[in-house]
């Protein structure tokens, strides 16, 4: 991952577009690429949707939209001193207290927030 966003940040620096790359305007790119891969799917049924990747263009469509969206999450990260990978374990630490597997298996209601204890 540090290689992935070191690239990325060489990449930016290159082309003097540090300058460009705000938190908000990464942000607001990274919604837009979301916008762009939704945009993909929008009116497929379920089963369509499933099987996308099945058809060349579209999965070649969908690849790049998801590299888009994964390159500007990446900067955005790097740019504001994330740690993605550490984020996402204390993340998945956080839902795992909150949605108890056998109290939410199969349910798709919200849980009601509650802090989870800090990894080790």
């Amino acid at each position: 991952m540090e290689r992935l966003a070191l690239r990325l940040r060489d990449f930016a620096r290159a082309r003097d577009w540090e300058q460009f790359h705000t938190p908000k305007n990464l942000a607001m790119a990274l919604s837009g690429e979301v916008g762009e891969l939704l945009a993909e799917l929008q009116w497929l049924t379920p089963e369509e949707a499933a099987a996308v990747m099945d058809d060349p263009a579209a999965a070649t469509r969908i690849r790049g939209e998801l590299a888009d969206v994964f390159t500007y999450l990446v900067r955005l990260a790097d740019v504001l001193g994330v740690d993605l990978l550490e984020a996402t374990h204390t993340k998945i630490d956080e839902n795992d207290h909150r949605y108890d597997a056998e109290k939410y298996r199969g349910s798709s209601r919200k849980a009601p927030h509650r802090p989870a204890p800090k990894r080790q």
